[in-house]
Order: C-alpha cells, then structure tokens, then sequence
C-alpha cells in the first residue's frame, strides 16, 4: 500500500515565510530554507513553497530561493505562484523544484495544463483548486479564492486530469483557517472519480483532522501551514500517531 504524504506548505513573500488570515494579518513565520530544512528533518514527504507576491520583477528573486532551497533540502519540493506559461517554470526546474503547481492561469487558460504536462511530464504538474460550496455545488474560484468561476470542483478535476496534471491539490475555502477539520466528502468522491493522487489542504487543526483527511476523504496526502510553523504539531509525532492509528505513512 502506498505511504500517506504530510505536506508543509509556505507561502512566501518578499524571501521570507509568511503567514495570514486570507491575506491579512500577514505576519513573518520564519525563513524558507531553515523551515524546509526543519521540516524534511521531522520527516516531512514533501513540501510546498508559494510565492504569494509573484511577479514578474520578483520571478528572478523566487528562483534564486528555489535555488538555495534545492541545495539544503533533501525531500521532494512543489514550487507555485504566479506561472503563467513555460517559460515560468523553466527557470523553477532548472533551479531545483521537483513540481510546480498551477491554479487561477490554468482556469484563465486550460491548455496551459496540457503544455506544461507536454514539456515536463505530468508528475510534474500539480493543479491547484480553491473551491467553496455554493448552494449544492463546489464552485471553483480563483486569484485566492476570491473570484468565482464557471468551474464546478469535480467537472474541473476530471478535466485537469485528462490535460495532464499529475496531481489535484484541493483547497476547501469554507474550512481553510478555520481548524475544524478537512472537507471530507469532496475529497472522498475526488478519490471516486480520478486516478491521480489528490492532497487535502485547508482545515487542518489537530492530528484526527488528518487521521480523517486519510481515513474518510481518502486523500493520499494532507497538507498544513500555520499549524507547522509555529511548533503547534510537530511532524514526527503525527505521523506517529497516523501509524498508531492504521495510516500507512513513511517513518
């Protein structure tokens, strides 16, 4: 059976990680290489580093970090924020990022998914999807979770899925900041209807929110921020307590 993944996620700006309520209150988490490094030496699967100020002036500075980080850590890293096209993510590559994560472009512009996946190989291509119930229905937003889309969550996976994407990284909106757990049932039928690997992300507040993301959703891995970095939950007793509690992980 393959090993559930536990994923730190940083959000980056300015060189530094931060950390905010829906981009506010943004307040300084530490320094990228020292938390990656930290966390790979937990016993972190991956990780994954978002510029959250991405630019064109600030895309030379990210791939420097890319860069310094490929060089203290040894774990699997995805790299996103701001990609818009080939020619973004072949510096990323070239400087040590393992995959690169793509979310409102790839909404703006579908066969971005198929070129990436084209150019690099689908185990490359993570899409990320922001979504939040409306009515009955998982409705796919962008630029932050803020702008709402023709896109429904499952239709739009599938289609990833078909173009290329290795990966779904799945963001519930409605449970994202607020600790009360993983969106359980979009990411069980998620699980029904792809091939791909799906990772939970947005909720996490304790080690049983996992043990559900794993148990219930399905999910084949669960990412957190805020919980990690400021030494709320650390890695290796989560994952001790996954495993005592019948989830495959890698110890």
């Amino acid at each position: 059976m393959l090993t559930k993944r536990i994923i730190p996620c940083l959000d980056i700006k300015d060189g530094r990680t931060v950390k905010g309520i829906n981009f506010v209150d943004i307040r300084d988490a530490g320094d990228p290489v020292e938390l990656g490094a930290a966390y790979a030496a937990q016993g972190a699967d991956e990780l994954v580093f978002l510029d959250i100020s991405a630019t064109n002036e600030n895309r030379k500075t990210f791939a420097s970090l890319v860069k310094e980080i490929a060089t203290h850590v040894n774990i699997p890293f995805t790299v996103g924020g701001g990609i818009t096209s080939i020619s973004d993510v072949a510096p990323l590559l070239e400087a040590g990022a393992d995959k690169v994560s793509i979310n409102s472009a790839s909404v703006k512009d579908p066969d971005l998914i198929d070129d990436l996946a084209k150019a690099f190989g689908s185990q490359f291509v993570v899409l990320a999807i922001d979504a939040r119930k409306v009515g009955n229905q998982w409705i796919v937003h962008t630029h932050g979770g803020t702008q709402p889309t023709d896109k429904k969550l499952f239709s739009w996976a599938k289609e990833g899925q078909s173009r290329g994407a290795g990966e779904i990284l799945f963001t519930s909106m409605d449970h994202d900041g607020t600790r009360q757990g993983f969106a359980v049932d979009p990411l069980a039928k998620l699980h029904e209807l792809l091939s791909i690997p799906v990772i939970a992300s947005g909720g996490a507040g304790n080690m049983q929110h996992f043990l559900e993301a794993f148990i219930m959703g399905k999910a084949d891995a669960a990412l957190a921020a805020s919980l990690f970095h400021f030494g709320e939950l650390k890695i290796s007793d989560l994952k001790k307590y996954l495993q005592n509690n019948g989830v495959p992980v890698r110890v």
